[in-house]
């Protein structure tokens, strides 16, 4: 056992708590001897409480689920140029606020405004610090007090039961539902604008889908009836991408660019999500309504700060070369991944695996299928590979467990008697980890 060096609080807090759990065992009627209370066997279990006490909360895992953006493990990963760009800006002082050319106090928002004008077209971009934050920043500056119609099919709730409605009531601004749930019409919008109406609503409804007898406006034809009318519109697209990914066998999705060239005049999307950045929400469109948007107060709450806006800048700067963005930028290269080079790193880990789990599980090679995540594309299933693990000594259940919970944590999901270790979303660098981590539970070290 290595020495490990540790502030002297943490090591007697680790003494205390494996001295209060055997004390908690003998006061319970278990059976403890004194040869187990002695110096030596009780060592290692100071060590390893000290390690799991030293071990930092927020850890790296393996993704092994195949949902690209997971949103429980983080959504995007980010490309290593805008982890350079973090610790770059991170370890230094940097002109956030300050304008190099002037001299003068600054706009931390300047710094990647025109990068998102230029890739969109849009005449205008704030960034705050999620899409729900965007939402109810538009909506508290654009119609608090006032109405805001949208269609009842896009009330949508996202993760962590947050909901349109109530995102809307806490912007101040009044719902007013058109529409059934799977039909929305245009005469349903016209015949709810009122001299109350303050705003149009468009919501994509990027994490479900209504199959069947359905009807929904198109963008174009809101915007005609906002301009008509005299109305903004604003379309939340939720997800948000930058690229048409629909050319590697994913469904056509709108794309910021797509949703500005319509007409619309303020979009807001997620940073951490298709577009492969930090969490952040981006609101995008016209001049006047975005310089509108900037002076509210309660957008000094929702800022983001300088690390996001390394990474945000850094990410958006491989767009400029759309293939250079599909190779370097994590999530991107995940979805349009084809199906040989998964197999090709299934077969790989499983050369690394098979002979230290001989006899003990059984390892293979399997066709599955991957998902985008992240509330998009719900429908959308991905072919991929998965090395299929079934264990000989143990419950899939147990062998679940212990690999999340190793040092080295790996997320997988079963399926009936097995555990696929999905390749779609495991990197060719995290291979040699990703078979330790499974050889170390059954004795044996990977290739």
């Amino acid at each position: 056992m290595g020495e490990v060096k540790a502030p002297a609080a943490q090591v007697k807090s680790a003494v205390r708590e494996v001295l209060a759990a055997k004390r908690e065992a003998i006061l319970a009627g278990e059976p403890v001897s004194l040869a187990d209370l002695g110096r030596e066997p009780l060592l290692p279990l100071f060590a390893e409480r000290l390690a799991a006490r030293l071990r930092p909360r927020l850890r790296t895992v393996i993704n092994a689920t195949g949902v690209v953006v997971h949103t429980n493990l983080g959504r995007s990963p980010l490309p290593r140029s805008a982890m350079e760009g973090l610790l770059q800006v991170g370890t230094r002082y940097s002109n956030l606020e300050f304008d190099l050319e002037t001299g003068k106090r600054g706009s931390r928002y300047s710094l990647v405004e025109g990068l998102l004008c230029e890739l969109t077209g849009a005449e205008a971009a704030l960034v705050v610090n999620n899409n729900a934050a965007a939402v109810l920043l538009v909506l508290e500056t654009l119609a608090k007090g006032r109405e805001v119609i949208v269609s009842r099919g896009q009330l949508v709730e996202i993760g962590g039961s947050f909901r349109i409605p109530e995102v809307m009531a806490k912007s101040g601004a009044r719902l007013v539902e058109v529409g059934a749930t799977n039909r929305t019409h245009l005469r349903d919008y016209e015949n709810a604008i009122t001299e109350e109406t303050a705003l149009l609503l468009k919501v994509h409804t990027s994490n479900y889908r209504i199959i069947g007898f359905t009807s929904e406006v198109p963008l174009a034809e809101l915007v005609e009836l906002g301009a008509r009318r005299g109305l903004p519109v604003m379309e939340d697209l939720g997800s948000g991408s930058l690229v048409d990914l629909s050319r590697f066998g994913l469904q056509k999705e709108p794309t910021v660019g797509e949703a500005l060239r319509a007409g619309v005049d303020v979009v807001t999307f997620s940073g951490d999500k298709l577009l492969g950045g930090p969490q952040a929400g981006l609101i995008l469109g016209r001049r006047a309504i975005i310089d509108q948007i900037k002076k509210n107060p309660l957008n000094r709450a929702l800022r983001i700060d300088k690390l996001t806006l390394a990474g945000l800048e850094a990410v958006l700067r491989l767009y400029f070369d759309e293939e250079e963005a599909l190779r370097t930028i994590p999530t991107l290269a995940m979805l349009s991944a084809p199906l040989p080079a998964i197999e090709r790193r299934a077969r790989r880990l499983l050369r690394k695996i098979g002979k230290p789990l001989a006899g003990r599980c059984l390892a293979s090679v399997q066709a599955t299928h991957s998902l985008v995540g992240g509330g998009a594309l719900p429908e959308q299933a991905l072919p991929s590979s998965a090395v299929a693990l079934i264990p000989r000594d143990r419950s899939v259940n147990q062998l679940e467990t212990e690999l999340r919970r190793g040092a080295l944590p790996v997320i997988g999901r079963i399926e009936g008697e097995r555990l696929l270790l999905d390749l779609r979303t495991v990197a060719d660098d995290e291979l040699g980890g990703l078979a330790a981590a499974i050889t170390a539970l059954f004795g044996g070290e990977g290739r």
